[in-house]
């Protein structure tokens, strides 16, 4: 940002101030939104009454006794018309009024003589005084980070940013809607555990000094919302924030929104079948359609989508059983794909890194991913047909994971013996293995009630939007940037 023009913006603040202007004032004359005066503009420019409107100024064009400025608002756009004769205090605001300042408006609505829709201004107020120029509408925030880090002016300068915050607030309020019609009760639960759980991934920690206790960051929303079916609840569901202590790419946030939800009396196929229902709906309020693009292809999420079982896909890719293989076969393998399984790493977590591998890039079209080894997934019930496999079923397209529910575990001591295995593999070295939560272990010892469960995370509007998550997201956690002093 170059000194001199801030100076000179400078200036033109502690000018105002001289004159007995406010350049922040309390409060702003708004007789009507811009959209709303362009809707109507026939009708109020007929009937000449005075028309307040304010905005943003995004466009100055000076002719001397006749300065015309473009301002916005988040409705719309128009021409603001300042006349030396006309416009009261016209020398001072052709003097301070520069491109980013917020001004409020007052006079007749009128066309140009080249048929411009326009506001022939007689009184303007400022209301926000702007110290940085905005970047050039032009040219706009070329590099990305610079787009994250200074997310307001993306939404400024770029319409096109702004419209997937519309999308996404489509997006979430339309999975509301359908769970709430299917009489689903929203609840919250607590953000800090003491244990937490429901995924495998490293957590956030923090300490409460209130209690002189260190709790984690929830990196789930599973085990208290399961604790509710206990409780007597039949179908429960939450939207929040969870927080996961990983790496960032493409498909991965440390802080994102995710809903579950949980349905007492229901299995995994029952859950399938409203969820594709669910998903259709919401991708058609979001998209307009059911086809969506990701890179050079295109997405048909309209279509029956098919099941397709982990282990046969996996065999297939990789000449391997990964129910029967041993662990050190698996690390052999995973060596042969030039991958680096993390010291500690369990079966489970082989099998996973090498489907990611081999497999899923390739689940392109929409489909349900069922039955892995029950190594994978701790809180599924077993398969009745193979006590090895676990009722879980993922939504995979573009590459991706978009989705994944489960027939819920519900035996307490097929639980804690998952649990316990998993704490091993923490004990050896795996941060992102699960911990052995007694709490829910004493919740489920009072009886759970058969049921499913059902996870998705706004990674799946990032792939509608056919863009990196966090440039779906409204302020992505950056690493503070370095200033100079």
């Amino acid at each position: 940002m170059r000194k001199d023009l801030v100076d000179e913006r400078l200036k033109k603040l502690s000018k105002l101030k001289e004159a007995g202007i406010n350049p922040y004032p309390i409060k702003t004359t708004r007789s009507l939104e811009i959209g709303v005066t362009r809707k109507n503009f026939s009708k109020l420019s007929k009937s000449n009454k005075k028309v307040s409107l304010v905005g943003r100024i995004f466009n100055v064009r000076d002719q001397g006794g006749v300065v015309f400025y473009t301002i916005k608002d988040e409705t719309g756009s128009l021409q603001v018309i300042f006349k030396k004769e006309n416009t009261k205090n016209f020398k001072l605001h052709k003097e301070t009024l520069d491109r980013g300042d917020f001004i409020s408006v007052t006079g007749s609505l009128s066309k140009t003589q080249r048929g411009e829709e326009s506001l022939e201004v007689k009184e303007a107020r400022i209301l926000t005084k702007s110290i940085k120029p905005l970047p050039n509408e032009w040219f706009g925030l070329e590099e990305t980070e610079t787009k994250l880090r200074q997310r307001y002016l993306d939404f400024l300068m770029n319409p096109e940013t702004k419209e997937i915050l519309h999308k996404k607030a489509v997006f979430w309020k339309t999975i509301r809607e359908e769970l709430i019609k299917a009489g689903f009760l929203e609840v919250e639960t607590p953000v800090l555990e003491n244990v937490p759980g429901g995924a495998e991934t490293e957590p956030f920690k923090t300490h409460h000094n209130a209690l002189n206790t260190d709790f984690f960051l929830r990196i789930s929303l599973e085990l208290p919302l399961k604790k509710l079916l206990v409780g007597g609840f039949e179908k429960v569901f939450e939207i929040g924030r969870i927080f996961r202590n990983e790496g960032i790419d493409r498909e991965h946030l440390q802080d994102y929104t995710q809903m579950e939800f949980y349905w007492a009396y229901n299995d995994y196929n029952n859950c399938m079948e409203f969820v594709e229902k669910m998903y259709k709906t919401v991708i058609k309020k979001v998209n307009g359609n059911l086809i969506t693009k990701w890179g050079d292809k295109k997405i048909n999420w309209g279509k029956k989508w098919p099941k397709v079982r982990y282990t046969e896909l996996f065999k297939k890719a990789n000449r391997i059983d990964p129910v029967k293989a041993s662990k050190e076969e698996l690390i052999r393998k995973a060596e042969e794909l030039g991958l680096k399984p993390e010291k500690g790493s369990g079966k489970g977590r082989l099998i996973d890194l090498i489907f990611k591998k081999t497999v899923r890039p390739n689940l392109v079209q929409p489909a349900f991913l069922i039955d892995p080894p029950v190594e994978i997934e701790p809180l599924a019930k077993r398969t009745d047909r193979d006590p090895n496999l676990v009722e879980r079923f993922q939504i995979v397209a573009c590459g991706s994971e978009l989705g994944k529910g489960f027939s819920e575990l519900n035996d307490p001591i097929d639980q804690r013996k998952r649990f316990e295995e998993q704490m091993k593999l923490r004990a050896a070295g795996d941060k992102e293995a699960q911990m052995l939560s007694e709490d829910f272990i004493e919740a489920l010892e009072y009886g759970m009630p058969p049921a499913a469960g059902f996870g998705v995370s706004e990674r799946l509007f990032a792939v509608l939007m056919d863009r990196p998550v966090r440039e779906t997201v409204i302020f992505p956690l950056m690493r503070p940037e370095r200033r100079s002093k």
